[in-house]
């Protein structure tokens, strides 16, 4: 494979503002720029407060965890819109076409009746994020519901025998779903809702045996925070032997050595996702990703070492 240094690189190439394509590079620009102030809106603070108390107060019992998507291993939200996304749009493909009327309708109703479990996990995935990502997420949801509303008006009039209002409906209501969807893009690339801040660990830290300590200097069933590079580790002593994890939680990374530990579990403190540590696997709360487990062996003389076995 062949890699190109900074000296053979022409001048000008892959510069924003040169050539052609300035006008469309400013435009892309005051859009991100646009996307990105979404989050410092806090005007929207009066509405994400109540709003967050209220979602975390629906008593969906287990349901909130299939919601979450912990079963599948990542979020649920993005798996259920391609419904109805795939519906809206194949309705406004037969909109195009002459005898699509009745088919295209059909379409657009199962596209309103499936965006509301889609907008149940949207909702519960919301309620688990930091402000930036609460105020971006609220109006992602107000242009998705703007969008439901008009293919529910849609469907409607179709039904009335009045198919020109219900195309125009129809297009509107895509048009609305697209920008929604680009705010959730945003929100899911830009401002890492629902990844797992663990994912890069493996390659942050060297393979093989590393010390953290020795075992006198830990107090048992007290967690602890040492740092392997710029990894942060948990380190818990327990009757059975060391336990370490990535500290930072695969949800919204926060901290866990000060979490509370009970019952052979640690829970994050932000959040409330709850890790085992015999093998890191989220069993509560809103991570859909466990966390990353070493291995841990004393040396003769009681130093602690760790290895990660997938470090690359």
């Amino acid at each position: 494979m062949r890699f190109l240094s900074a000296k053979s690189v022409p001048a000008g190439a892959g510069s924003p503002g040169r050539g052609d394509g300035e006008g469309c590079d400013v435009t892309l620009r005051s859009l991100l720029k646009a996307l990105d102030s979404l989050g410092e809106l806090k005007q929207l603070d009066r509405i994400v407060g109540p709003l967050q108390k209220a979602v975390r107060a629906v008593p969906l019992g287990p349901y909130r965890a299939v919601l979450q998507g912990r079963p599948i291993g990542h979020p649920l939200h993005p798996v259920l819109v391609q419904v109805p996304i795939g519906s809206w749009s194949s309705a406004a493909v037969l909109d195009l076409l002459p005898g699509g009327g009745r088919p295209a309708r059909l379409l657009v109703g199962l596209g309103v009746v499936s965006a509301v479990p889609a907008a149940w996990a949207g909702w519960v995935d919301w309620a688990e994020q930091p402000e930036r990502q609460l105020r971006t997420g609220v109006v992602h949801a107000a242009a998705n519901g703007a969008a439901i509303a008009l293919y529910a008006g849609s469907w409607a009039v179709r039904g009335r025998g009045r198919p020109v209002l219900g195309r125009l409906l129809g297009f509107a209501g895509l048009t609305v779903a697209g920008v929604g969807g680009m705010i959730g893009g945003h929100l899911a690339f830009r401002q890492a809702v629902g990844s797992n801040k663990t994912e890069p660990v493996d390659h942050l830290v060297e393979p093989g045996w590393h010390s953290v300590g020795r075992a006198a200097e830990f107090s048992q069933g007290q967690a602890a925070r040492r740092m392997l590079g710029d990894v942060a580790l948990l380190v818990v002593k327990e009757p059975d032997g060391f336990h370490v994890l990535v500290d930072r939680c695969s949800h919204m990374a926060g901290p866990l050595s000060e979490g509370k530990i009970a019952d052979g579990c640690v829970a994050c403190p932000w959040h409330g996702s709850v890790f085992r540590l015999a093998d890191g696997e989220n069993v509560g709360g809103p991570a859909t990703a466990p966390q990353p487990v070493f291995e841990t062996r004393l040396t003769e003389d009681g130093v602690l070492e760790v290895r990660l076995p997938e470090a690359v």
